[in-house]
């Protein structure tokens, strides 16, 4: 049940969240208990309630409120759950996640994103948010196998190591495509390794860099 009854969440969040299909309480009581306004940059904090990218630098944004929570819906977590946040950014997701997991891996590769990101999650974690600087599309291979994986960039495949550090029955949201045609995706792994993969909404986001995303890596 939520502890945030309807007349008193954000309007915004019934506007943007609700009237598109979010159901799940949890992530709604994530999003109204998160100031999304903590992770922009001050010239664009006027904006933080508009359901639209932000630029937070190194040519990434924060995304949409409506995608970040499909996403986390996709994931259907309960809170028992170990997660990995692929591509930390402004640390937004990471602190939802922190709200509906038991456990958050979160890892950025550029260097200035990621020490800004850890600032504003030490600050507004709940659950405990582990934070790394690397190359994401490897995953955490040390700290997995994971419940749930979310990928904030998109890949033309399923990253093997991210689908290899799925527990049997752990979710994989991602967006799978080209730069100008990708999709959101839910990839949920069977007992016996192989994968089911649903399309959950039409998107676009950034590539995803690292050896097993668009090969590049910043040199930041």
């Amino acid at each position: 049940m939520s502890i945030f009854p309807q007349s008193t969440r954000p309007r915004w969040i019934e506007q943007q969240l609700v009237r598109r299909g979010i159901r799940d309480e949890r992530v709604l009581d994530a999003f109204a208990r998160v100031p999304r306004e903590a992770f922009v940059p001050p010239e664009f904090r006027a904006r933080a309630l508009v359901d639209a990218p932000i630029p937070i630098g190194c040519r990434q944004t924060v995304s949409q409120p409506f995608v970040i929570a499909l996403s986390l819906e996709a994931l259907a977590l309960q809170g028992t759950e170990r997660v990995l946040d692929v591509g930390t950014g402004s640390g937004y997701q990471a602190v939802l996640l922190s709200h509906l997991a038991a456990e958050v891996y979160t890892i950025e590769v550029h260097q200035r994103l990621y020490t800004t990101a850890r600032l504003a999650i030490e600050q507004l974690a709940q659950a405990p948010v582990h934070t790394r600087c690397g190359d994401g599309s490897l995953g955490w291979p040390e700290a997995a196998p994971f419940d749930a994986i979310v990928a904030g960039a998109c890949a033309r495949k399923p990253p093997p190591s991210l689908l290899a550090q799925l527990a049997p029955g752990g979710r994989l949201v991602l967006p799978l495509g080209s730069e100008d045609v990708q999709g959101l995706y839910l990839v949920t792994r069977r007992p016996d390794g192989t994968a089911d993969k649903r399309l959950l909404e039409r998107v676009l986001f950034v590539p995803l860099v690292g050896r097993e995303g668009s090969g590049f890596l910043p040199p930041d």
